[in-house]
């Protein structure tokens, strides 16, 4: 008898368990809820499209939900939420702008993917020029507030990949634009002499970088540092991080572990039977330590999607972690990472060369 399978998010992780399921399960009926009007977009390119490089809107987006349906028969259910699970009676709610309704799974996959952490901000929620950047919506409200209000200067707060992403684009428009990072150096997932070049090539490219050093207060166009320091900042970018998105799993008395990541076996199942998890919401094992790990990039996500749509179909797959691979470029300078930094690795008391 031809399963049933319900899909909370779509994207990376959600995309590719749906129509991976699909090539293996032919009659199987396969529902994709997507809290967001795009189901299949492409997050890297978010930075991008603001300065131009990316010329057109319809560049990020990967696939509509009407090609998915016409290639992949699946039901695609955009700007659909599903706020709660009865794992008992195996059924699901989801809230539209119109109606609330139940839907019943023979299994669930969740995919919420993560999303961004906010700094303890004096004045943040009065704000209006400030952004975070996870979705097309997102990117849609700053490429409007960019062409209103025509900012001259930008303050980007966090030097992670979307951090230094944005403050190349932001600078290719045309705006001033200074970075500002807890850390002791840009890119702390990298170790420091690996993080110089990059800092250089943008000091070279007359970014300013301020490093440990913390925003602690928003007023009108300014921000305040921890050290007094007035910073000029009629846009600001948050780019402090990102956190599992796992609200809904823990109202449903699901089983969570690092920072509030989901628990999954080596079948991705989580602690409620039928209900498996995948993506940047999951905490996964660091293939080189053993260690529990959150690794939000786009690459183990598609990866856990597939392998998740392989287990719900019988093939003998296993998740065995993840080990983590991330690329970025700054101008004219590209940075990858593989793996532990020296730094996690004194951390954990690893033997390990230089």
């Amino acid at each position: 008898m031809a399963k049933k399978y319900l899909i909370v998010g779509g994207v990376a992780g959600g995309m590719s368990a749906a129509t991976r399921l699909r090539r293996l399960q032919e009659e199987a009926e396969i529902i994709v809820f997507e809290k967001g009007p795009h189901v299949s977009f492409a997050n890297c390119g978010l930075p991008y499209y603001l300065s131009g490089e990316i010329e057109e809107r319809d560049q990020l987006i990967v696939q509509t939900s009407a090609s998915l349906r016409q290639r992949f028969n699946l039901d695609i259910r955009e700007n659909s939420e599903v706020v709660a699970i009865d794992a008992t009676k195996k059924t699901v709610r989801v809230r539209t702008k119109n109606q609330e309704y139940q839907e019943s799974y023979d299994a669930l996959i969740l995919s919420p993917g993560a999303k961004p952490l906010l700094p303890s901000l004096t004045g943040l929620s009065e704000a209006t020029n400030v952004f975070s950047l996870r979705n097309i919506p997102d990117v849609d409200q700053i490429m409007t507030f960019l062409k209103e209000k025509q900012p001259s200067s930008a303050v980007v707060i966090g030097a992670g990949f979307i951090g230094l992403e944005m403050a190349e684009n932001l600078k290719k428009r045309g705006l001033s634009v200074t970075i500002v990072e807890k850390a002791a150096h840009v890119l702390p997932t990298l170790d420091q002499e690996m993080a110089i070049p990059l800092q250089n090539e943008l000091e070279k490219q007359q970014v300013k970088v301020l490093t440990q050093r913390s925003a602690i207060a928003i007023q009108a166009n300014q921000l305040v540092l921890d050290n007094q320091e007035v910073l000029s900042a009629d846009l600001v970018i948050l780019s402090v991080g990102v956190q599992p998105e796992t609200d809904l799993a823990a109202s449903a008395g699901i089983e969570l572990g690092l920072k509030g990541g989901i628990l999954v076996d080596e079948h991705y199942e989580t602690s409620l039977a039928d209900i498996y998890a995948v993506g940047d919401a999951i905490v996964v094992k660091e293939q080189i330590s053993g260690q529990p790990a959150l690794i939000s990039l786009a690459s183990p996500a598609n990866r856990q999607g597939r392998q998740v749509a392989d287990i719900l179909s019988g093939l003998p797959v296993k998740n065995r972690g993840s080990i983590g691979t991330a690329i970025v470029r700054t101008f004219e300078r590209t940075a990858a990472s593989t793996g532990m930094s020296e730094r996690n690795v004194q951390a954990l008391g690893l033997p390990y060369k230089v």
